[in-house]
Formats: structure tokens, C-alpha cells, sequence
């Protein structure tokens, strides 16, 4: 099946027979905005410096393109969509009646490989987050995050966040592999990345991996708390990277993992906390004004609040109505045990002192109406005391209220 991508370009080839088929390229998709858009840089990455070029090509400065390309090759070798285009234009300075551009060949899949990497790379230089924008998972970070990796599946990008007293700021994006059945990974062997809130787990370097990973990999917690409650399976959802003959690789080429290239890998090595930086795999991500966000984050909190200070003053019946008919507990209490239980626990309590700490707040991908309310919590009464990370998933209801419908815990 031919990709959007390359079926795009293929029609506009056939259109325009009197294009050449680099020229049938960049009038399919042109980078709009030219170099002003492009981050300024002594050295630039490759994928600047591949932008760069198409900047130059469709401004009509072939030679300076060949000279970037050039430059681009002998700098990464193994860029394939760079080789490529540089075949094009030295094709197009050729002026041989009779040489035929690759992309003239709609039957070769790896063609269709590299278009569709041409298509994403674009699409970002194109649409990449207006200024003053943040990512829409994205609702509240607590200081306990320095950093986190919001993945936009369907544009094969990532964006590192930065924290700054919670107030986030992307920092790098890069451009990423999915697996090549897409994403809303679903079991084991479906050839697809996952959707939802995860945790980088740990770190293996490259050199106690087979060659294929690269760089090394980040494992993440996949399948998560609302993996498990759909029954999701399979496991082995990691970042890694690329075999060292490889510079970058297909938008769709994983078994479900995201793929970067090496450097750009090494370069989130700083950046990643193991146990803590939270990686976003949406199936969609809208770059919205403060503003717009900050209406459902002041209501969460306010709903969070009420749900605390309804447990601290032993209110049993008012804090059981936070949860939805449809709650069930990590260890498989529903609605209907879990009240029983809270209220036995609380008939024989005289004081209890219940905080809330390093909230984190995340409008779940792939969902509607759900949000993932991660914290720490400090819970202490007159016979008993402890301290846990708490997952909470809250869920508008027809009413309009959030209301919990699965809660877990995990030690800290």
C-alpha cells in the first residue's frame, strides 16, 4: 500500500510533466517560511542542515543546496533521504536528456520509505509548535520533574520539555520511528506503539545490545495501569537507537518501540531521570495557549482538593462520592467493596492527616475525558502511617463532574 506521502508526490508528477521530479517534490509539499524558520546554528544538526537545503532548492540556489548536501553526505554517510536528494540535484545540474530521478519510480518501496521521512521532516519545519504553545497532555508537572518527552505518533516527532517551576519550555525535538502498523498498541505482536502515560524504567547501553539498538535503549513501563485494565499485553516498549549503519530509519519500521537516531539519543542522556521523567505516547498532540489549559488544570485541582480534605475530616460518605460506579482498585476492589472497606477502616478512626505532594496532572491520550492525577501521598492517623505514589484516573462524567475510576499504588 503506497503511503499518503508518496501518493502525493506521484500525483503531482503525473500533473506536472513539465516538472522535474525534485522540482514535482518540493511543489508538493513546500517548506513554508523558508530559513527564517530554521533554528540558528554555528553547526547545525542534520536535519537543520537537510532543511537548509530544500530552503536553498526552492529559493533557486541549486549550487549552495549541492554545497550543504554535499557537506551533509560526507558528514553522515548513512542519511539516506540527504543521499537522495543530493543524487537529485546533481541529476538536475547534469542536464542529461534521459536520467531518471528515483522518485520518479512508484513501484520501489524504499522510495515510499524515504518520501514518507521527507513528508515528516517537512511537516515539522511546516507546523512545529507556535510560540507561546504547550502540549495538551501535558496539564501540571511538579518540581520532581526536571524534564518530560511528549512523542507525537502520527508526525513522528518527539519534544523534550523542560520544567521550569512549572512552567514548561520544549527545548529539542526530534524526528522519531514508529511501529509499522501505526500506534494503539493493543497485544502482543501487533506490530504497533502504544498509546498512554509512561516511565523511562532504566537505561542499557549500546554495548551490552545487539548492534540493532544502537545507541542504547530506555525500557518503558508499558503495559501501564490502564494498559492492564483494557488487557493490553505484550512488553519491551523501549526508546533506543539505530545500528551504526543506519542513520535514521523509516516514520513506520519498529515492532512498536520509538526509534531515534544515535545522536539524538545520546543527546537525551542528560535530559532522562530513570524512575521519574514521564514519556507522553499520544495519539494526538495540540499545542494550546496557557490559558486554554489552565481552566480544566484549576478545576482538577479543585476536584483534588475537595476529594483530600473530604477523606482528612473522616466525611466518609462525601469522599466515596469522588469515585465513579465504575472504580475498581489495583488489587480488584470495585465501588461496592471499596466503600465497605473505607468504611470500616474509618469508624475507628479519631484523627487522620492526609497531604498531597508532587502533583503531576495529564490529560490521558487516546481517551476522552480522562485525566492521570499522579502524586505523592502522606497519610498518617492515630493508628497507622505511610507514604506512597499514588496513580488516580479521574473521568468527566455526564454531569459534568471528574470522578475516579481506577486508583493504584506503588512504593516509592
Amino acid at each position: 500500500m503506497m503511503s499518503r506521502a508518496a501518493s502525493t508526490v506521484q500525483q503531482v508528477l503525473r500533473r506536472s510533466r513539465c516538472l522535474s521530479p525534485l522540482a514535482a517534490l518540493l511543489v508538493a509539499v513546500p517548506l513554508m517560511g523558508g530559513a527564517a524558520q530554521l533554528p540558528a546554528s554555528a553547526t547545525p544538526n542534520p536535519e537543520t542542515q537537510l532543511l537548509q537545503a530544500i530552503h536553498s532548492l526552492r529559493s533557486g540556489e541549486s549550487l549552495d543546496a549541492l554545497r550543504q548536501l554535499r557537506q551533509l553526505v560526507q558528514r553522515e554517510p548513512n542519511f539516506r533521504l540527504a543521499q537522495l536528494l543530493y543524487g537529485q540535484v546533481l541529476a538536475e545540474r547534469s542536464g542529461a536528456s534521459g536520467v531518471m530521478s528515483p522518485l520518479a519510480d512508484d513501484q520501489d518501496p524504499r522510495v515510499r520509505e524515504l518520501l514518507d521521512e521527507y513528508f515528516a521532516r517537512i511537516g515539522e519545519a511546516q507546523g512545529g509548535p507556535p510560540a507561546g504553545t504547550f502540549p495538551s497532555p501535558i496539564l501540571r508537572l511538579s518540581n520532581d520533574h526536571r524534564y518530560a518527552i511528549v512523542v507525537d505518533l502520527p508526525r513522528s516527532r518527539v519534544y523534550v520539555m523542560q520544567n521550569e517551576g512549572g512552567k514548561l519550555r520544549e527545548i529539542r525535538d526530534y524526528y522519531v520511528t514508529i511501529a509499522r502498523n501505526g500506534y494503539g498498541k493493543q497485544n502482543a505482536g501487533d506490530l504497533r506503539t502504544p498509546v498512554g502515560i509512561y516511565r523511562v524504567v532504566g537505561f542499557t547501553p549500546g554495548g551490552k545490545l545487539p548492534p540493532f539498538y544502537g545507541a542504547g535503549a530506555y525500557p518503558l513501563n508499558y503495559p501501564n495501569a490502564w494498559d492492564r485494565v483494557h488487557g493490553r499485553t505484550g512488553s519491551g516498549i523501549w526508546l533506543h537507537g539505530v545500528p551504526s549503519t543506519t542513520y535514521a530509519r523509516p516514520p513506520r519500521a519498529s515492532e512498536g518501540c520509538v526509534v531515534l537516531a544515535n545522536n539524538d539519543l545520546v543527546d537525551l542522556k542528560s535530559l532522562i531521570v530513570p524512575g521519574a521523567t514521564p514519556v507522553v505516547l499520544s495519539d494526538r498532540v495540540d499545542w494550546l495557549p496557557q490559558q486554554t489549559l489552565a481552566q480544566e488544570r484549576e478545576e482538577l485541582l479543585h476536584r483534588i482538593e475537595s476529594w483530600r480534605t473530604r477523606w482528612a475530616a473522616l466525611d466518609t460518605e462525601a469522599y466515596l462520592s469522588f469515585y465513579g460506579p465504575d472504580f475498581h482498585t489495583d488489587d480488584g476492589m470495585d465501588k461496592t467493596a471499596f466503600a465497605t472497606f473505607k468504611r470500616r477502616v474509618n469508624v475507628g478512626k479519631r484523627h487522620v492527616d492526609v497531604k498531597l505532594r508532587d502533583l503531576d496532572l495529564f490529560s490521558y491520550p487516546g481517551e476522552q475525558n480522562l485525566v492521570l492525577a499522579e502524586f505523592t501521598l502522606d497519610y498518617r492517623s492515630d493508628n497507622f502511617s505511610m507514604s506512597k505514589r499514588k496513580e488516580q484516573y479521574w473521568r468527566r462524567g455526564a454531569d459534568g463532574l471528574w470522578r475516579i475510576v481506577r486508583e493504584e499504588n506503588r512504593e516509592l
